[in-house]
């Protein structure tokens, strides 16, 4: 066994050994590559460096702009509003407080691009509106936490912004366009679900609107979910780059939020910014590790021992997109949705490049692979947030899950074997 390949097992062990004593992954993965590098023999200046060239990406400005866009709307009541938005489109239906919910996540998840604050924003909402009204409280639990994955792939999404920067600056308006085909089959999917099961159980219709209601529902409605166009919008026409139209979006919620509804003193901004900046922190330690990791790998040639190995196994396009798959599902349950991308998009992008699919469209099954993840124990964040809502167990949040997590293995088909479902609409506007 030579240097290198004695390097990669210590990188490897050293990785799993730190995650494994409940290391943080960002230190996991600093941790390592620095053990690997000094016995490589490599200068330690050079992980500095890596990490600052992690992070110095204008791209990546775009992040904190989308999360606090996020958090200044979930603070300024948007949630409620998009409730009922979408209780006026679908609520007269069978199991209609069910529809609501899948609509309100997507819309809501359109501006917060996380599926965390999705949960928690409109689950709080939902969860207790939909026990009030006779709904098995696993059942709103289970369809919330669904429903809030499409924030990882509908635009405004920051995890495609994270998948871009890592994955060598893939235009990150070919990645939103590409997450807007497959986040509508996904709420087909989980609308049709919810829709059946309702239906079997005999859950009640919603209340209807009274008329008079009905014109300001709808301005509240369009008006919550402005910053989501303005960021797309922007973006789509070439007039914004993603941080820019980040940046617009902040000013303008902010100006909706604490100016014209005023339901919180703008004093909550303070509390906004420092929930921000906490997440914000998080995020770049965990790029500048991945960066610094990524390197490692590179210096060892592991992507390209993993392409071989693929390559070993299969030279069956179908085959290895279906192992990849599996794989990712599997590593989802102890990997957060961030680290995920961030250490897998190195090693299995070449390989996807290798067989012919385009990086949009592996940037789209990746993500929506981790974004599965979070509903998956031992991490399940997602999962976490809605059973803590809802008052019920994570084996009840599970179970009740499952019905949905089939149908995003449906759609995850989909993207995988049908490229069209993501490079549709980005082949529209090249």
């Amino acid at each position: 066994m030579d240097v290198n390949d004695i390097a990669v097992w210590l990188l490897g062990i050293s990785f799993i050994g730190t995650v494994l004593l409940k290391l943080p992954v960002a230190q996991a993965l600093f941790a390592s590559s620095l053990l690997t590098m000094i016995f490589l023999d490599v200068p330690l200046p050079t992980i500095g460096q890596q990490m600052i060239n992690g992070v110095s990406t204008f791209s990546l400005l775009a992040i904190p702009f989308f999360i606090l866009t996020g958090q200044i709307m979930g603070e300024g009541g948007l949630a409620q509003r998009l409730v009922n938005f979408a209780s006026l489109l679908v609520g007269r239906i069978r199991g209609g407080l069910a529809l609501v919910n899948c609509i309100a996540c997507m819309f809501f998840g359109n501006i917060s691009g996380s599926a965390g604050a999705d949960a928690a924003s409109v689950g709080s909402v939902m969860i207790p509106a939909m026990k009030k009204k006779g709904y098995d409280a696993d059942y709103a639990v289970g369809l919330t936490i669904s429903s809030a994955i499409q924030g990882v792939v509908v635009p405004p999404s920051h995890n495609l912004v994270l998948y871009s920067i890592v994955a060598g600056g893939i235009s990150i308006k070919s990645l939103f366009l590409g997450g807007i085909v497959p986040g509508f089959i996904l709420l087909g999917s989980l609308m049709t679900v919810a829709y059946l099961m309702a239906k079997q159980r005999n859950y009640p219709i919603s209340d209807p609107v009274d008329r008079k209601d009905i014109p300001r529902i709808v301005f509240d409605g369009l008006l919550s979910i402005s910053p989501a166009f303005i960021i797309l919008g922007g973006i789509i026409s070439g007039v914004f780059t993603a941080t820019e139209s980040g940046a617009l979006a902040v000013v303008y919620s902010f100006i909706l939020a604490f100016g014209f509804y005023r339901d919180v003193p703008v004093t909550r901004m303070w509390s906004v910014l420092k929930r921000t900046l906490r997440t914000v922190l998080m995020v770049y330690f965990l790029i500048a590790a991945s960066a610094a990791f990524g390197y490692v790998m590179a210096y060892l040639s592991i992507p390209d021992m993993i392409t071989s190995w693929f390559l070993s196994i299969s030279d069956n396009k179908y085959v290895i997109l279906m192992l990849m798959n599996i794989l990712l599902i599997i590593l989802g349950g102890p990997m957060d949705m961030a680290p995920m991308i961030l250490i897998l998009t190195p090693v299995l992008l070449p390989v996807a490049v290798a067989f012919g699919m385009d990086p949009v469209h592996f940037g789209l099954m990746l993500v929506f692979n981790a974004g599965i993840g979070l509903l998956t124990p031992p991490v399940g964040t997602v999962l976490f947030i809605g059973c803590a809502i809802g008052g019920v167990s994570i084996s009840q949040g599970t179970k009740a899950m499952m019905p949905f997590f089939y149908a995003m293995l449906v759609v995850l088909v989909l993207i995988t074997y049908v490229p069209q479902t993501v490079l549709w609409l980005p082949s529209l506007f090249k």
